[in-house]
């Protein structure tokens, strides 16, 4: 079965909305798992012929350290805790707002690592 970007089918008071027409521009992708390994990147065609980069998997992270107000690159060791989904803790899978033990510690994913092909992460 296709994924897509539609709206619910369903109304708030439990009506059902009219069935739109299935429009190509409405379906989605498969949502995009970063493992932690060794860096893999794809390269996506997306809408107007542009291109965009997602990580399949990756074992670095760049750092922001709050206190000393710099950027670090540092290995990822494993994944803690995931807000999203408690079943990627286990598969260490990476998402926005994971947080990651690292060697500098312990730090709290920013980006979104699946759209945007890059891993920023907050020092906690």
């Amino acid at each position: 079965m296709a994924r897509t970007q539609d709206r619910a089918k369903r109304k708030i008071s439990g009506g059902v909305y009219q069935r739109p027409t299935k429009v190509v521009s409405r379906l989605a992708r498969a949502s995009t798992l970063t493992k932690l390994g060794s860096k893999k990147e794809k390269t996506i065609r997306i809408r107007s012929g542009k291109q965009k980069n997602t990580l399949l998997s990756i074992d670095k992270i760049n750092v922001f350290d709050p206190k000393a107000k710099k950027h670090k690159v540092t290995e990822i060791k494993t994944v803690v805790e995931t807000p999203s989904n408690r079943h990627f803790v286990r598969r260490n899978i990476i998402t926005k707002g994971t947080i990651i033990e690292t060697q500098l510690g312990k730090v709290k994913v920013t980006s979104r690592p699946g759209q945007e092909g890059t891993l920023n992460g907050i020092l906690v």
